[in-house]
């Protein structure tokens, strides 16, 4: 027969399941405020009087929350690393990558983040050669159309190679290419950012 426990030992029980339910939010907690200070980091300029110091908020962290902290933290800022459509979203990666490096505090980290920069740079540089040498490659048939629909309209008429479906498959089809280039780096960055992280 099956050892019938007392009335104290079932309380015991549940009150150690919620003590550690309690950790748990606590923690939980924690993270999602490094979340809302990534994002604010994410938003602010040293400029600014809304600026966050990640620095600071580390500093002023409790030893038993800083973990969670972090993590939160990095979670937001590790989703930023990715390749920008233009030099504002640059900037935002770059910013992200420096948040990381605070609170991964790695040197060899800080070597990798002066390089994004660089590297995301001529990213943005050779797509936009890239842009301009697709658009004079396919300007010959995009006049043609032109002509085309001109003709039939009666009056001159000048296309947006953007709007027209087969330019933009050509032109996603090269960048592409591109991309995958890039986007290697951008998986070995974060591949890196989280090794050191979780060290």
């Amino acid at each position: 027969m099956g050892k019938i426990k007392s009335a104290l030992e079932i309380a015991l029980e549940r009150t150690e399941s919620v003590a550690s339910n309690k950790s748990s939010i606590g923690q939980f907690e924690v993270k999602q405020k490094g979340k809302r200070l990534a994002n604010e980091f994410l938003k602010g300029t040293e400029k600014s009087e809304d600026f966050v110091s990640l620095e600071a908020e580390l500093k002023k962290a409790p030893a038993d929350e800083l973990a969670s902290l972090k993590q939160g933290i990095f979670d937001i800022l590790i989703t930023q690393i990715t390749l920008p459509t233009g030099k504002e979203e640059l900037k935002r990666v770059e910013t992200a990558a420096q948040g990381l490096s605070i609170i991964i505090g790695s040197k060899h980290f800080a070597e990798i983040v002066k390089e994004v920069g660089k590297i995301l740079s001529q990213y943005l540089d050779e797509a936009a050669k890239y842009e301009e040498a697709i658009k004079k490659q396919y300007a010959p048939k995009l006049r043609k159309k032109e002509e085309e629909v001109s003709r039939r309209l009666g009056r001159q008429v000048k296309l947006d190679p953007f709007q027209d479906h087969e330019f933009v498959a050509f032109f996603n089809q090269n960048i592409n290419a591109l991309k995958v280039t890039y986007e290697d780096a951008v998986i070995q960055i974060k591949e890196e950012a989280k090794r050191l992280f979780d060290q």
